[in-house]
């Protein structure tokens, strides 16, 4: 990225955010072009601009599904992910409340011995996205659910599939618990989780338990796949993996298999599940996005791997052990190949102050929705058991698939700077 500053010359900044967004691939603007010129047609209509329209559509739908290990059928197109999340919990509980009514002949307002309401009980991690904690918090709130917020492990940095089984009650209706953490880049064992519930005993009274993962950090860094997972649903979000703001939901079978109910009503798009004329050209760049992971996978989690660690390498030898915390570094714990979470330890080192005083890199202190906190340590570091003191003082660097060594050699020497013009003076 180039600036021009006030005596004309050109800093050429250095993004390292890519947990944030990433830029939309050259190849996925041409696909958006192309269906903003030539396939503008209402996809509900039979006439030829309609039906060109109805085809990218559904050849996006075919490359998703197969990026993601699922059938075409399971995809159903949304704003972004946190449509998907919110559209989750909404299916989750709507299927709660049904379910009961069906078993006690209609009766929807069941209540314990005691006289109170039993609520449908959602199980979920203190370190989620804000689309999903929020979301959770409103429901318990407004008592529409009970909620519980599993602490992860201060050793591993993940949820233990034993504390999942351990809060599972009689009315827990979903359990949900993103694949890999936006901050410390920790991959969740769902797979485990997804076996260990499917395989609990549960009373036939008991509603079926869904079981969800928000897939967003993941997908196009490690290899992600719904059926091998076990989940019912899960959340893409195209603007994570070089594609446009939309997004879509995974759902094994929706309304046969698996219970999605709408959010929305209107037109009978995306097969009622969710109304509104689709937005064909953003369809088609995720589509094609998707086709792109599909086939360069492994190359790019290769490229990722391999910059972080020379990253991580670079960090170590600049400022030495003594002054480097990696916050995203749990024992026996498998990571995303991208994220680095670091502290540079010392007084008046704090996250905010030495990223504001880099001239070249472009990164962040933790989730781009909290952007507005920089004063203060991200309450995810915190609830894996990272010190305030090291909290505070967090950059989250995220590397991207065109990220260079050259690039790294340049933030590390621009963060150097900093923290030595930083330490002066004070």
């Amino acid at each position: 990225v180039a600036i021009q500053d006030s005596q004309e010359t050109f800093t050429f900044l250095i993004y390292m955010d890519f947990n944030a967004t990433t830029p939309v691939e050259p190849e996925v603007i041409s696909a958006i072009t192309e269906a903003l010129c030539d396939a503008w047609g209402n996809p509900s209509s039979t006439y030829l601009p309609g039906l060109k329209a109805k085809g990218i559509m559904n050849q996006a739908r075919d490359s998703i599904a197969r990026m993601v290990g699922g059938k075409a059928s399971d995809i159903i197109f949304t704003s972004g992910g946190t449509e998907a999340n919110n559209m989750v919990f909404h299916s989750a509980l709507e299927h709660f409340w049904k379910s009961r009514a069906s078993a006690e002949g209609g009766q929807e307002e069941n209540h314990q011995p005691n006289g109170k309401k039993v609520l449908p009980h959602v199980i979920t991690s203190n370190v989620e996205h804000d689309s999903i904690r929020l979301t959770a918090e409103h429901l318990l709130k407004v008592g529409k659910a009970d909620v519980t917020f599993l602490p992860v492990s201060k050793v591993t940095g993940r949820v233990e599939v034993e504390d999942v089984m351990a809060a599972m009650r009689p009315n827990t209706c979903l359990v949900t618990v993103m694949l890999a953490n936006n901050e410390t880049g920790v991959i969740m064992p769902i797979k485990d989780i997804c076996q260990k519930v499917r395989s609990a005993k549960r009373s036939s009274s008991s509603p079926r338990v869904l079981l969800h993962t928000d897939a967003a950090q993941a997908i196009g860094k490690i290899r992600v796949d719904a059926q091998e997972l076990g989940v019912d649903y899960m959340t893409i979000v195209g603007h994570k993996f070089y594609a446009p703001r939309i997004g879509a939901l995974y759902a094994n079978g929706p309304g046969v298999m698996t219970p999605v109910y709408p959010l929305l009503f209107g037109g009978g798009q995306e097969r009622n599940f969710r109304p509104g004329t689709e937005n064909t050209a953003m369809i088609a760049g995720l589509g094609k996005a998707a086709e792109l992971v599909t086939a360069n996978l492994a190359e790019y989690e290769a490229h990722l791997l391999d910059t972080r660690l020379y990253l991580e390498q670079k960090l170590l030898a600049t400022f030495g052990k003594e002054k480097v915390r990696f916050n995203s570094h749990f024992p026996g714990t498998d990571t995303l190949p991208n994220t680095c979470n670091v502290s540079i330890l010392g007084q008046g080192l704090q996250g905010h102050r030495v990223l504001s005083t880099c001239r070249r890199l472009l990164a962040s202190v933790g989730a781009a929705c909290h952007s507005d906190r920089g004063d203060q340590p991200s309450h995810i570091l915190l609830n894996c058991g990272i010190p305030y003191h090291v909290a505070i003082n967090a950059l989250r660097i995220s590397v991207g698939k065109g990220t260079s060594r050259q690039d790294v050699d340049a933030v590390v020497e621009d963060l150097r700077d900093a923290v030595e013009r930083l330490e002066q003076t004070d």
